[in-house]
């Protein structure tokens, strides 16, 4: 057992935020905070949680999570909970590193010995998708994800959607499969029209086909397709999830590590999710810290089924030519190497990377926020990005 002796934050390049925790004896642990154009706001809150939480006991990971969230008052959203995600992650590192065991051993121990990963293409206004897709086969990689779309109106004519599908058939055609990330950009009326078109190419999913608000609209496009549908990363809890599991609208619940509590949160959605037969594959377009406790989750996780990876995202390429991407920021860049769709299961204590602090610190000196994106269409009208 040992006290919190100091909680740091770190805004890296790309557009990162990590997080470490060290106690009393000078163990330490690391984690992740990442909320993607928002890290002045999670800054802010864990600059509170700093004054609140120095002086807790390290160990009682449980306790500082409930303390946290119900003494809040006002709970949940993406920027408490990406704060409190941070923290705890960290805690889980020190914890397992302390004992010298692998995070997952913690959770009940291994029920996989790799997994399963696929990776990104396209960008955001998708182009050049079969040069990238042979390159992502090349790297290893068996199933990839791309934008579905560019931005699409309310109402848009059906020829919007057209090359949407054939970017699907090439893809599939290189020996990829392939999921369609609807990214919440498109309405009722386009979103039902390009689930029909898509369903004889038999994409691997479909995500966010619409923003998760509207989970009626989901639950009504859920019985119009047979391509399993895909969503979680705008939840941020398992009250946010709750429903859209007792709707069974949903195949694959796709919570982030950095945006819904933490380690602890996401092993008792994934469990809630079991119950409703419903597969987990976290979102982690993020940085190698979210990444390694994702990894950690899906090896001790049954109903884990594949794992986001953000490496050459085109978010991180956007930076200093590609500067800084998940292989940055860790001492052994090879855990992320990539075969036949697999990575291997991470080994070591805590979260099973080590963490280049000087590399850190170093970047964290001058990096600038990650600023939000958007769509304006040609109107002058705001659109979904």
């Amino acid at each position: 057992m040992g006290k919190i002796k100091s909680i740091e934050y770190f805004r890296v390049l790309p557009r990162w935020l990590f997080v470490k925790i060290t106690d009393e004896h000078d163990n330490y642990g690391w984690g992740e905070a990442t909320l993607e154009g928002h890290s002045q706001a999670v800054e802010g809150c864990l600059d509170a949680m700093i004054q609140r939480f120095v002086g807790y006991e390290a160990d009682n990971i449980e306790h500082l999570w409930q303390t946290a969230h119900r003494h809040s008052f006002y709970r949940g959203g993406p920027v408490l909970m990406s704060a409190l995600a941070g923290i705890d992650i960290a805690l889980w590192d020190l914890l397992s590193r302390r004992l010298g065991l692998p995070l997952h051993v913690l959770l009940g121990g291994a029920v996989r010995h790799k997994v399963k990963v696929y990776s990104w293409i396209g960008g955001d206004r998708p182009r050049d998708v079969e040069a990238a897709a042979k390159e992502r086969y090349a790297q290893g990689f068996r199933a990839v994800k791309m934008n579905a779309t560019e931005d699409v109106d309310w109402l848009d004519s059906p020829k919007a959607l057209e090359t949407s599908v054939e970017r699907c058939r090439i893809v599939k055609s290189v020996g990829l499969d392939v999921g369609l990330d609807f990214h919440g950009r498109l309405h009722k009326p386009m979103a039902k029209q390009l689930a029909k078109a898509l369903e004889p190419h038999r994409p691997l999913f479909i995500e966010e086909p619409l923003l998760s608000e509207h989970y009626e609209g989901i639950k009504q496009l859920s019985g119009l397709t047979t391509i399993p549908i895909a969503l979680g990363e705008r939840l941020y809890s398992r009250w946010d999830v709750k429903r859209f599991l007792h709707d069974t609208s949903i195949d694959i619940l796709q919570p982030d590590i950095s945006h819904c509590g933490g380690i602890s949160e996401i092993r008792r959605i994934a469990s809630m999710a079991e119950a409703y037969d419903v597969a987990l594959a976290p979102h982690c377009p993020l940085g190698p810290i979210a990444l390694a406790a994702c990894v950690q989750v899906a090896m001790c996780t049954p109903n884990f089924t594949i794992q986001e990876m953000g490496l050459t995202i085109h978010y991180n390429t956007e930076h200093e030519g590609g500067a800084y991407d998940i292989k940055n920021y860790i001492k052994d860049a090879g855990v992320w190497d990539v075969r036949e769709g697999y990575v291997e299961g991470l080994k070591g204590p805590g979260l099973g990377v080590e963490v280049d602090e000087e590399e850190v610190r170093r970047v964290a000196k001058t990096a600038n926020a990650w600023p939000p994106k958007g769509f304006v269409g040609p109107d002058g009208s705001i659109r979904e990005w």
